[in-house]
């Protein structure tokens, strides 16, 4: 009869999985100094994830001197996740590898604000999963703009989607019966940062994403800096002007208000930029053939969103700033308006922290939901809760197959 492992075990048998998806072979050493685990308990670890079939042996790594060390490699099919981004009018899905391979994308429409629009987002999500490839899935992944309780309860309050206490968590557990991490949809593209990006060679940075909205996620010694109620990083609303427009959570002269693409398109119409029912691709494109008007727009956006970006600076003092989301597409034309104001309004102690722009698509987004699900093996804080406890169980029973037979 096999002995089930400890729960730290179990824990430590996610977290080599997890890394190696993240940083691709690695040999025992190595995982060993990573994840902080003894040499023998590392290498009785890694021969049970071998015998189960969840890693395979690569080639033998150069050594200077002494024996090569042999690499190890993950089965990337050895589970998925599935992500989901919710927007007001629609909903974009990814499914991923546990390596974090994106395997497959989908978008869908979806009304927000439909009395009927959980049993849709459910629906919807249903037929996703439906068409997905037969490794298993461990969980699924939510992210939306705004503020979610936990990320076990997933009771979401979002300005952008017009929801107060929408529990969106526990109504797509009981209608899916798999394990569901809600997350503000920043945060979550954050987590994908740290495990997969820039984020992954630097502890403390700042990721700042521009588009429909404006969002921030603070990484602290590695970790997610959620605030009391789920809802730290509202850049969006902070207070810039006393006589600017109304924003959607009601105040006056927030951030978004000026910056969000919303905000830009509102500008350029007024002042005869764009056509009365353009959008922000014409703007865009004015702002390409050299229009100053447009380009302008542009700058002046750019200009508020670097101030207010220093300002964090100095808060949390950051290694890095990384800039996301659909706006940078045009940050060729941000970047006039940001650097300077930016660089200005810094101390002289943090004008060289570094800004990094990262490239974007929309399933970015719901990338960064799955990995809600792939990164609940380094939940030291418990942030997951019991969610991410049934996604750990879910690997580990995939991993030792035959106790279960």
């Amino acid at each position: 009869m096999a002995i089930r492992p400890m729960a730290r075990t179990d824990v430590n048998r996610s977290a080599i999985l997890a890394h190696l998806g993240a940083h691709g072979p690695a040999s025992r050493a190595e995982l060993a100094r990573t994840l902080s685990l003894s040499p023998a308990l590392m290498t009785q670890l890694t021969k049970d994830l071998l015998h189960d079939g969840l890693l395979r042996e690569l080639e033998h790594q150069a050594s200077q001197g002494g024996r090569p060390a042999r690499m190890l490699g993950l089965v990337s099919s050895a589970g998925r996740a599935v992500g989901v981004k919710v927007a007001s009018d629609h909903v974009a899905f990814v499914e991923v590898g546990i390596d974090g391979t994106v395997l497959r994308t989908a978008s869908e429409p979806f009304d927000a604000s439909a009395t009927t629009m959980l049993m849709s987002l459910a629906g919807l999500l249903r037929s996703f999963i439906a068409g997905g490839s037969s490794a298993p899935l461990l969980g699924i992944g939510v992210g939306v703009p705004g503020s979610v309780d936990s990320q076990a309860a997933g009771v979401v309050s979002s300005t952008q989607l017009k929801w107060n206490n929408v529990p969106i968590g526990a109504t797509l557990r009981r209608e899916l019966g798999l394990p569901v991490l809600v997350e503000n949809n920043v945060n979550a593209l954050a987590m994908a940062e740290r495990l997969y990006g820039l984020g992954r060679r630097h502890r403390n940075f700042l990721a700042v994403t521009i588009g429909t909205g404006i969002g921030a996620a603070i990484v602290i010694d590695g970790l997610i800096v959620r605030g009391f109620g789920g809802g730290a990083g509202e850049i969006g609303h902070i207070p810039v002007r006393d006589d600017g427009p109304r924003c959607t959570c009601g105040n006056i002269g927030c951030l978004e208000t000026f910056v969000s693409e919303s905000a830009l398109v509102a500008t350029a119409r007024d002042r005869n930029i764009i056509a009365p029912g353009a959008g922000v691709a014409a703007l865009r494109d004015a702002a390409d053939r050299g229009n100053a008007d447009a380009i302008a727009v542009f700058g002046e956006a750019g200009h508020l969103l670097g101030r207010a970006i220093a300002g964090l600076v100095h808060v949390v003092d950051p290694e890095i700033v990384i800039l996301l989301g659909e706006g940078t597409a045009d940050w060729g034309h941000w970047s006039y308006g940001f650097e300077p104001a930016f660089r200005a309004a810094l101390i002289p102690a943090r004008r060289g922290v570094p800004v990094a722009v990262e490239t974007w698509q929309d399933a970015s987004w719901a990338q960064g939901a799955a990995t809600l699900v792939l990164a609940t093996p380094f939940d030291a804080e418990g942030i997951a809760g019991e969610q991410g406890d049934l996604v750990r169980q879910r690997l580990v029973q995939q991993a030792s197959p035959q106790e279960n037979s």
